[in-house]
């Protein structure tokens, strides 16, 4: 969180978007590299290290995080919960960044219903060996990666909203396209690598976009709505992962009817998040021309 107020508040919004794809690129190389990491670790020192090798990481981080990371708010400012409180209010009563928050949430940490599925519906319904499930995990990691690395060359091109709108865009389509062969009992490993890498390039392309949009709705408050669209964000990715956990008897069919409700609905949000914003728009010029 602290990561992201910074790139928003030293950038223009185009640019933020572009450092923002660039830290969820360098974020993805950690889960898509953990398993390979841990399981050497475990295998040739013992699952005990794995523990002392996080700790090691979370001391490196503090340091770089000290030593590094400037300090962009105002000098001498004091928060309090009061004043916190009253900066949560106003984002809550926000369409817009309510809007921006929970589509964004609904276009990315949707896929954790996948995630939390996928063992059992390579192992138990595809009847594949439960060390390939990792590997199949990984590929879907690499289309976050994917995702992000497009992202940070297209933004330059590409407006900030459509960007958004049109990642999501691909990750319904792949849903969808999941759900009529899980419907249908067309299952297969390719065709669910294929959608699932489909949908994980569309999070990883709607990702920074989206965050942008959401902390740039009140700039005075970027902290407190880094901060909330985090926490909106892994609200989300555990309902999904819960409702999906809901279809034990057919994990694929559950987990693709949540991918693709997730992401009609983020669709509807970054709609009412875009309209709120031009007629907010429209209402300053109108105010401004009439003075």
């Amino acid at each position: 969180m602290l990561g992201r107020s910074i790139v928003r508040d030293t950038a223009e919004p185009q640019e933020a978007t572009r450092r923002l794809a660039l830290m969820n690129l360098m974020v993805t190389v950690g889960p898509s590299l953990a398993p390979l990491i841990g399981g050497a670790l475990a295998t040739t020192l013992g699952w005990r290290s794995i523990f002392y090798a996080l700790f090691g990481l979370g001391v490196v981080g503090f340091l770089f995080t000290w030593r590094m990371l400037p300090e962009t708010g105002a000098p001498g400012a004091a928060v309090n919960a009061r004043e916190l409180g009253r900066n949560y209010r106003k984002l809550l009563a926000s369409p817009a960044f309510l809007g921006f928050s929970i589509g964004g949430g609904c276009a990315t940490t949707s896929m954790y219903a996948f995630i939390a599925s996928a063992p059992f519906i390579f192992v138990d319904q595809l009847h594949r060996p439960a060390h390939e499930a990792g590997i199949y995990l990984a590929i879907l990691v690499s289309g976050v990666w994917l995702g992000s690395f497009l992202t940070s060359h297209l933004i330059s091109r590409v407006r900030v909203d459509r960007l958004m709108t049109r990642s999501n865009a691909l990750s319904v389509v792949a849903a969808f396209v999941l759900l009529g062969a899980a419907l249908t009992e067309h299952l297969s490993v390719p065709l669910i690598v294929a959608c699932m890498f489909l949908f994980t390039v569309g999070v990883g392309m709607a990702s920074p976009p989206a965050l942008t949009q959401a902390i740039s709705v009140n700039p005075q408050v970027i902290g407190s709505a880094s901060g909330l669209y985090g926490f909106t964000q892994m609200a989300v990715g555990a309902l999904c992962t819960a409702l999906a956990g809901m279809g034990h008897a057919n994990p694929a069919l559950a987990s693709a009817i949540v991918l693709a409700g997730a992401g009609i609905v983020a669709q509807l949000s970054f709609a009412v998040a875009l309209r709120t914003q031009r007629r907010a728009a429209a209402a300053a010029s109108a105010t401004k021309l009439s003075a």
